[in-house]
């Protein structure tokens, strides 16, 4: 640091680090940390550390570290690059740090976070870096409402103010706030050679926003008096998701499919009669932890909680501590439904009804991030149901301070839509085909035909499904999986906690059964409640996936080729197995993925390859596998993957 020059984040901190190790001298402190934070090769335990003197030596190695140079603008197409590691700060560098079996809320006994923080985040970006990943992907890190929250902690997606972020994700010990952390964290990032991207929310707020305060008429309103609909029951006159006949929804289904938005079915009247007009600022107070709003002929009236607006008749639990912005303002349309927050009538969305102060707001969102934190791109949450007007407003904008900058779409369908709607990438639905094989194996036969139109993450799990190691097959499917992923033409997506075989989810969002979600109450979820990974776990294969990156990376020009003909499928006779190559355009070059299906069993299999060798040697165990006439002859234990050059 020279004379006058600014003091960044990363060096505040080391600053504030220095100082508290100083003061606190020759102070024992009970704290421990997972070995696999600061060692490749320790076996997983729990070690005993100064916690001043840990994160000092992680930022100190953080700051010794250069950024990569960046290369000409390509409009956030590096993203087709990215190994992306995805991170819930809160839970994922949460750890019982003082040993008394729990995690203590807010602070420990020596008053120390055990719950995640930012400073520990940079403390595990070495680690991440093992695994062979060059991007954070961060869910929401913004302040979080109260109003309707389920556990200890809320959900992150409970935004109550987008500008401030949840402090409790700041090392209190050190007395800086979570803005300064953060910045530490992506300055840190960054010069160890990540790229930062941020999960944001733009359609919905908490229903204790400080938004609901300041501007009411970005809300929704409903009487105060109306009660809420219990999921599994079918009563009309209370409030939930609105109820719709067998044959409406049929009809809902067909207008939609055929993009008929002109004339969409309306929700029933006495759904429609709970809303009202927004109240006045000055007429909306704080009782209870709750907004509520007073109109000009003394209806009390409340914020409605949200749901899953499609289908309309998805069976997710209520989303109760949060509600939906009004992206358009219309009487006739003065209501919660899918037609009015994702599948908007054409009546609605007419420039003249756009709320366009609430645009603005959302629109500066991004900038703001931009050139506070200096974050490289953006992970939408449900994007594809804001209005396309407000995304194009978006990408321009965010663009505009930085050609480079990335936008991901958390849309499970892979369309050229997203693509021409600005976006980088798209979640895909991989996490859901990966463990029916017969669906994997059109998956793969799609990307040897027609291709995709945007990349996709290749990916058995994220934060809202069942963990990869929790499917049939457990550990022996998620290092499956991750042998596939990192060979087809997508961006490998690990959810933390993946390498560490954890199988309890963080939410129970998608592909749960009625049963599960009665098992898994939103209470006793990560997403909402304090919760530390199995850091010590004995299943846990971190150097697995190092070994893979390594392979990943010396034949990476193949890989990230996404066309199709980079993409053959490989003819084998088993319906438990497939098989695909990854070739170079020269032709010249040609990497092999065999796979058994079949997590319980042997399975032989016959594989035709092009070649003249008379063996080939696996990557993974570096056997060799006999040739003969150009196939290859083996039986693969459960769950067995070989990767060749031949």
């Amino acid at each position: 640091m020279t004379q006058g020059s600014p003091v960044s984040a990363l060096e505040l901190i080391e600053e504030t680090l220095r100082r508290k190790l100083k003061e606190t001298g020759k102070r024992r402190f009970t704290y421990y940390v997972p070995s696999v934070w600061g060692s490749a090769t320790s076996k997983p335990r729990k070690i005993k550390v100064n916690p001043f003197n840990f994160c000092l030596n992680a930022v100190r190695n953080a700051r010794k570290g250069t950024p990569l140079r960046r290369g000409a603008p390509t409009g956030g197409e590096w993203t087709k690059d990215a190994v992306i590691y995805n991170m819930f700060v809160r839970t994922t560098t949460a750890f019982d740090h003082d040993g008394n079996g729990k995690l203590d809320l807010p602070v420990n006994s020596q008053g120390f976070r055990e719950t995640g923080t930012f400073l520990k985040a940079i403390a595990l970006l070495p680690y991440i870096k093992r695994l062979g990943a060059n991007t954070i992907h961060l869910l929401p890190i913004t302040s979080i409402g109260h109003d309707g929250n389920k556990g200890t902690l809320g959900s992150p997606y409970a935004i109550k103010n987008v500008y401030e972020l949840d402090e409790n994700q700041s090392e209190l010990s050190l007395g800086l706030d979570a803005k300064t952390e953060f910045k530490a964290f992506v300055e840190a990032a960054h010069r160890l050679g990540f790229r930062v991207v941020v999960e944001f929310v733009f359609r919905t707020a908490a229903r204790d926003a400080d938004w609901v305060k300041e501007h009411p008429e970005w809300f929704y309103w409903i009487k105060e008096d109306i009660q809420v609909r219990d999921p599994q029951h079918h009563d009309e006159q209370r409030y939930g998701s609105p109820l719709f006949t067998h044959d409406e929804l049929q009809r809902i289904h067909h207008e939609v499919r055929e993009h008929r938005f002109d004339s969409l079915l309306p929700p029933h009247r006495v759904y429609r009669d709970f809303f009202t007009s927004p109240p006045q600022s000055e007429a909306v107070v704080k009782e209870d932890g709750r907004y509520i709003g007073v109109l000009p002929d003394r209806t009390r009236v409340k914020i409605p909680g949200a749901f899953a607006d499609w289908p309309p008749d998805d069976n997710q639990p209520p989303w109760g501590d949060v509600t939906y912005l009004r992206m358009y303002d219309h009487s006739d349309f003065n209501y919660i439904a899918y037609n009015t927050i994702r599948m908007y009538d054409a009546r609605l969305a007419q420039p003249q009804n756009i709320n366009r102060p609430l645009w603005e707001k959302i629109v500066g969102i991004i900038p703001y991030y931009q050139r506070e934190f200096h974050i490289d791109g953006v992970m939408i949450d449900m994007g594809h149901a804001l209005p396309m007007e407000l995304k194009a407003e978006m990408v321009k904008t965010a663009r505009k301070f930085d050609p480079d900058f990335a936008f991901w779409d958390e849309n499970f369908s892979i369309t050229r839509k997203s693509r021409e709607e600005g976006y980088n990438a798209v979640f895909g639905f991989t996490w859901i085909d990966q463990h029916h094989p017969s669906k994997m194996k059109a998956l793969c036969k799609r990307l040897a035909t027609d291709g995709f139109p945007i990349p996709f993450f290749a990916t058995p799990e994220n934060h809202n499904t069942p963990r990869a190691a929790s499917r049939a097959g457990e550990l022996a499917y998620a290092k499956w999986s991750w042998v596939v992923n990192c060979f087809l033409p997508g961006i490998p997506f690990i959810h933390s906690g993946f390498e560490l075989a954890e199988r309890y989810p963080i939410n129970t969002g998608l592909d749960f059964t009625i049963e599960q979600l009665k098992q898994l109450p939103s209470e006793k979820l990560p997403l909402f409640s304090e919760y530390g990974y199995n850091w010590l776990s004995a299943d846990q294969f971190p150097g697995w996936m190092a070994k893979l990156s390594n392979i990943r990376q010396k034949y990476h020009d193949i890989i990230v080729d996404s066309e199709p003909q980079s993409f053959v499928m490989l003819h084998e006779n088993n319906d438990h197995t497939f098989a695909f190559a990854r070739v170079h355009e020269s032709g010249r070059q040609r990497l092999a993925v065999v796979a058994n299906s079949n997590f319980i069993a042997d399975e032989s299999v016959t594989v035709k390859i092009e070649t003249t060798k008379q063996h080939v040697v696996d990557l993974l165990s570096r056997k060799k596998i006999e040739v003969k006439d150009q196939h290859i002859n083996i039986t693969l234990t459960p769950g067995q993957c070989l990767v060749f050059e031949h």
